[in-house]
């Protein structure tokens, strides 16, 4: 029983909402890699396009439920997603066309193009923040939780109970239907087969007939949708408050960079790993042992490698490994 016990500790606490964090992570770094890989810069205002995309399905949520429409048991967000994902497409094709641009035809270095971006990113902030404020807003209704700790106590009669929230099942489901899409996109069809192409070789694609502007927006729609859902299933899952998402440029950038920048599947699997580093980290182990442990040797301690205050400095300790060792990434992307 103690072990079991032990087991459902770590699931309740590192895997489950490691699992949910590494899909959030995972949609934001096929982002910013889906960036750099087709119009080759490092885009440092993604955190904040999840920031704004998330703002403007609260604002639709709200809308939605002032007109009594729900979906349910599943958020009410997942029905104003589509219209936070409009908003966000509308916002960065026009950044584009403004400020982007401008320096893709002055054939402007790469660092002056992640200059540019930070610029965008302030802006981007500032006018999120402007729309919907700075305080911390919850907007997750539906279905609370899909099995609750009373339940599951008394279910199995263990003393540790295994609480699975309804976000959290809904971010890694979500996330896997966008995953299987982008890349059916990519693979099968023409626009997709394009953006490939102009990837790997942008002159021999322009030669080959494939309009480069066509390529840029679809870039930036797919890089906007990925950004918003990212973001809403981070703001279901725990909370929005606009700063928050500036934070997570850090985490988002590490996995992109660990899994290979330039490099799909990398992003998937660096956001997994960066999300598995930090939530097993900082986790405080003393339950789980207490468990496995013989009797009179517990450990007295917290048994926590770091503070949960120090998170995000897992995420720059392996990020300066991986530059350090292996800069292409697991998936040997473009090196940095």
């Amino acid at each position: 029983m103690d072990i079991l016990n032990a087991f459902v500790a770590l699931l309740n606490y590192v895997m489950i909402p490691a699992t949910a964090y590494g899909a959030q992570l995972a949609l934001g770094a096929l982002g910013v890699t889906l960036v750099y890989g087709i119009l080759r810069f490092s885009n440092f205002a993604h955190g904040d396009t999840m920031a704004f995309g998330t703002a403007m399905v609260i604002l639709a949520t709200w809308g939605l439920q002032a007109l009594g429409v729900s979906a349910g048991p599943l958020p009410t967000a997942l029905l104003a997603l589509p219209l936070g994902i409009a908003a966000t497409a509308l916002l960065v094709l026009g950044t584009d066309r403004t400020v982007y641009r401008f320096y893709r035809r002055e054939k402007a270095a790469p660092v002056v193009m992640v200059m540019v971006s930070v610029g965008v990113m302030f802006v981007m902030n500032g006018l999120t923040r402007f729309v919907i404020g700075v305080d911390e807003i919850r907007f997750d209704d539906g279905v609370r939780f899909l099995i609750s700790a009373r339940e599951f106590k008394q279910a199995t009669g263990l003393s540790e109970g295994l609480a699975l929230r309804g976000t959290q099942v809904l971010t890694v489901v979500t996330a896997g239907l966008m995953v299987w899409a982008l890349f059916w996109f990519l693979n099968h069809t023409r626009t997709g087969k394009s953006m490939r192409a102009y990837s790997d070789n942008e002159d021999l694609a322009l030669l080959s007939g494939i309009d480069p502007e066509r390529v840029v927006a679809v870039t930036w729609i797919i890089a906007a949708a990925l950004a918003t859902t990212a973001g809403t299933l981070y703001g279901l899952d725990k909370a929005f408050k606009a700063f928050n998402y500036f934070h997570l440029l850090l985490p988002i950038f590490a996995a992109s960079i660990v899994g290979g920048l330039g490099n799909p599947l990398g992003a998937i699997a660096g956001g997994f790993l960066i999300a598995y580093s930090e939530v097993s980290i900082t986790y405080a182990f003393k339950k789980v042992l207490g468990y496995l442990a013989p009797e009179g040797w517990e450990p007295e301690g917290l048994v926590q490698l770091l503070s949960t205050e120090y998170k995000f400095a897992v995420s720059f300790a392996i990020l300066v490994v991986v530059l350090l060792f292996r800069p292409t990434g697991i998936f040997k992307g473009k090196s940095v």
